[in-house]
C-alpha cells in the first residue's frame, strides 16, 4: 500500500487540526460547573443537580464543595458515598444559605472526573436563580465560580450557575 499525498493528505490533515482546534475550544465550556433541572417552576420544589468537573492542573483533587442557595425556603441534600453534607440556615429569615458537600480522606473528584450532587430546593419566585459554587481542592486552592453573565451576552472566565425558570402554567 502507498502513502497517500499531495491534496487528500493535506485534506485529512487539516479536517483532523480542525477537529482538534474544536476539540481544545470545546473544553472550557464543560470544565464549568454547571446546574440543571427538570421543568424548575418558581414557588416550587425541585432536584438541582450540580455537575463539577475536576480540573486541576496539579492534579489534586476537588474535596468540597460549596454552593450558596437564592432566597431558598428548604432544602435536602442527597446521600453521596464518600461525601458529607451540611446545610447553613439563617434563622430569622427562615432560609437556607449555602450547602457544603465535604469529601471523605481519600475521596475526590480527579482532574479526569465529574460528579453530580444533587439537591432538593423549594425555588424563589423568579425568572433566574444563580447558584454561586465554591470548588476547592486538596492542595488549598479554591476556584470560585460567581460571575454574572457580561453584558455582550458573552461568558466570564468563572461563571456563576444560572438556572432559567419555567412560568408556572395556567391551570384549566
Amino acid at each position: 500500500m502507498q502513502p497517500l499525498t499531495g491534496a487528500p493528505s493535506r485534506a485529512l490533515l487539516t479536517t483532523a487540526a480542525v477537529a482538534v482546534i474544536g476539540l481544545l475550544t470545546a473544553a472550557p465550556a464543560w470544565a464549568h460547573v454547571h446546574v440543571d433541572a427538570d421543568n424548575p417552576t418558581p414557588g416550587t420544589t425541585s432536584v438541582l443537580t450540580f455537575r463539577v468537573p475536576g480540573e486541576s492542573d496539579s492534579g489534586a483533587l476537588t474535596t468540597q464543595l460549596t454552593v450558596d442557595l437564592p432566597d431558598v425556603a428548604s432544602a435536602r441534600t442527597e446521600v453521596m458515598p464518600g461525601w458529607t453534607a451540611k446545610l447553613d440556615r439563617d434563622a430569622s429569615a427562615g432560609t437556607v444559605r449555602t450547602v457544603t458537600w465535604t469529601a471523605a480522606p481519600g475521596v475526590g473528584i480527579s482532574s479526569e472526573q465529574f460528579a453530580l450532587f444533587r439537591l432538593s430546593v423549594k425555588l424563589p419566585d423568579a425568572e433566574t436563580a444563580s447558584f454561586p459554587v465554591t470548588q476547592t481542592y486538596s492542595d488549598g486552592s479554591v476556584v470560585r465560580w460567581d460571575e454574572a453573565p457580561l453584558p455582550d451576552g458573552s461568558e466570564p472566565e468563572h461563571p456563576a450557575p444560572q438556572l432559567a425558570l419555567a412560568a408556572a402554567r395556567a391551570q384549566g
